[in-house]
């Protein structure tokens, strides 16, 4: 279970994200500047490790990728997310995120040959459900539904997201995750520059960004990516579909955000598809065969 356990933590520190987010966008920040500094200050913590773990090589054959995951993966979703959270709010853009566990099926099954059994199917249809009630349904408190932009960017962050699934398993195996890092949120901090606009800088402002990059980004990544590791890429994008429940109670609690019946039916709907999830890795691990028995049966 602790593959369960490190992506339920990693879950919990992104359910930060909103909510962090929304307090520099009121201390005057402009949007895509917080995503370029939680990825520029995330990098001095992922370089110091890598470099005093003196794990910074990669072969030159996978730079590319890991270029292109610094564009699609850290700027592409960075970027999109805050703007889903400025438009929407922070419980609507944290349940768009996981829109994620649907791309991660449908890619994991072409790229990584990953089975797609039946519970497995339910817990991302289940989940899909959720993110439909809490996105198509009416706006919060019952007002009209969310604008085209917040579910634009919403659903371009779940689809960025995704990434991170398939390229973790990829390249896990070859390197640590402070390494992949070390390169990807420079690319990712480059990407997102042209967008950027300055503000002047404020205490307000830059105590939420550096939590983000500590938490939520340097500490949620290296948690949850030890996690990865333990679990199919399906199974871990479905679990962490905490995170948006996490994010809409600290969003209700701070900000007044709150959804209407249809949306925390939706919400209702993702916390089963997490606990299906857990219960079908059980399952399947009950099921298996002891080290060193050829038959399925113990006696």
């Amino acid at each position: 279970m602790s593959g369960y356990v490190y992506v339920l933590a990693a879950a919990s520190l992104w359910g930060l994200i909103g909510p962090l987010s929304k307090l520099s966008f009121a201390a005057g920040m402009d949007t895509v500047e917080v995503a370029f500094w939680r990825t520029t200050l995330a990098w001095f913590f992922f370089a110091g490790q890598a470099v005093c773990a003196r794990e910074t090589r990669i072969a030159p054959r996978d730079l590319p990728a890991v270029a292109g995951f610094g564009v699609a993966g850290i700027a592409g979703l960075f970027g999109a997310y805050v703007v889903a959270v400025e438009a929407g709010g922070a419980a609507l853009a944290s349940v768009l995120l996981y829109t994620a566990p649907a791309w991660v099926a449908l890619l994991s099954w072409l790229f990584l040959k990953e089975p797609m059994g039946g519970f497995k199917l339910a817990a991302v249809a289940a989940t899909v459900l959720g993110v439909a009630g809490v996105s198509l349904g009416p706006g919060f408190s019952g007002e009209a539904a969310f604008d085209g932009k917040a579910i634009f960017f919403g659903l371009l962050s779940g689809v960025t997201y995704a990434l991170y699934y398939i390229f973790g398993k990829y390249y896990l195996s070859r390197y640590r995750t402070p390494t992949l890092f070390l390169y990807a949120l420079p690319v990712g901090s480059l990407t997102l520059l042209p967008f950027v606009h300055f503000t002047r800088p404020t205490l307000a402002g830059a105590v939420p960004c550096l939590l983000l990059a500590i938490f939520s980004t340097y500490g949620a990544y290296s948690i949850y990516y030890a996690g990865l590791r333990r679990l199919e890429a399906t199974r871990a994008a479905v679990v962490a579909t905490l995170e948006p429940v996490i994010a809409a109670v600290l969003a209700y609690a701070m900000f007044g955000e709150r959804f209407s019946f249809v949306g925390y039916l939706g919400a209702g709907l993702i916390i089963g598809s997490v606990l299906l999830t857990i219960w079908d890795g059980a399952r399947e691990r009950l099921r298996a065969p002891l080290p060193g028995r050829t038959g399925s049966r113990a006696g």
